[in-house]
């Protein structure tokens, strides 16, 4: 079966993780799968590119060729560079142990430039060559150019929405497929519906604030998308057909809602469906006796008055 390896980013360590474990089990539920450090490992029928289009938090992924006890480069893997004109070699050390990355790039390249007709190139190579060092072992792979999901842009937006980092994280988090209808009920400018459109899911948006609805779609409009959008309370729901939530909670000054948050987080949980899907971010303490059948929850610390929740179902 394929190996791939994603190496993810640190900054949400646990959920950038769980990000690339999610997809995979969407993909192929009998997937194997191993994590060192921020590394994860994957023995899968799904090709690596379909999950690193996908993941938000995934620096660097790729094909894993074979294990190796200590640096090597044998004939037998020279067929990756079959056609190729550029490569680069780039190692990467998650051990404790010193490693002299140029010297061991250099003594790649010049290995792999002896047996092929490839030129080194650190700009847009047709193949990067990985070379991964962790304290339980090392590994050997490879990348070569796909294009990445185009980033949606916004014509409005405001300080305090849903980070879109974050936001297509939720929806890879909740678990929902290509085939999928993801819903955010206080869509506000749009930052669900763009993420999920930008990777080819369906998505509608609700918003009691008309003005909100105006920018959404003057946003999803400016990026040839074409979610629908209802002006109506979260309590619209009932009437629509969809796969799961993705949303942000109002809270704070910066809300226009006239009930307190508390108060809409438990009227907002008992409107959702019993089988829907849901990753739902809101400030922490709102889902403090709120029963809620979780399969994760994650803390986004963003100052020291305000910790924010992701609550994953």
């Amino acid at each position: 079966m394929p190996e791939s390896f994603f190496l993810v980013s640190k900054e949400y360590p646990e959920l950038a993780v769980d990000e690339v474990v999610t997809l995979v089990k969407m993909y192929d539920r009998f997937a194997k799968i191993k994590t060192i450090s921020n590394l994860v490992l994957i023995q899968s029928v799904t090709p690596w590119e379909k999950i690193a289009r996908r993941a938000t938090f995934v620096k660097t992924a790729g094909q894993l060729l074979r294990k190796m006890s200590n640096v090597f480069f044998d004939e037998n893997n020279y067929s990756l560079l079959f056609g190729a004109k550029t490569f680069m070699c780039k190692a990467i050390n998650l051990s404790e142990k010193e490693v002299n990355i140029p010297d061991i790039e250099r003594s790649l390249g010049s290995m792999v430039s002896t047996f092929c007709n490839a030129k080194v190139s650190l700009d847009e190579p047709d193949v990067i060559i990985y070379m991964i060092f962790t304290d339980e072992e090392n590994f050997f792979g490879f990348s070569t150019k796909f294009e990445p999901v185009k980033r949606p842009e916004k014509i409005t937006k405001f300080h305090h929405e849903l980070d879109w980092k974050l936001t297509r994280a939720m929806i890879n988090l909740a678990r929902i497929n290509d085939d999928e209808i993801v819903c955010d009920p206080f869509c506000g400018t749009g930052s669900t519906l763009l993420e999920a459109q930008s990777m080819g899911i369906n998505a509608i948006g609700i918003d009691f604030d008309e003005k909100m609805c105006k920018i959404s779609k003057d946003n999803l409009k400016a990026n040839k998308f074409s979610a629908e959008i209802y002006n109506q309370t979260y309590e619209y729901m009932d009437q629509i057909k969809f796969d799961g939530i993705v949303t942000d909670l109002p809270y704070g000054t910066a809300s226009k809602v006239s009930e307190p948050p508390k108060k809409i987080m438990k009227k907002f949980i008992s409107k959702i469906p019993r089988k829907a899907k849901f990753a739902i971010m809101c400030k922490k303490g709102l889902e403090d006796d709120i029963k809620l059948n979780l399969t994760k929850k994650y803390e986004i610390y963003r100052h020291k008055s305000l910790t924010r929740m992701i609550l994953v179902k």
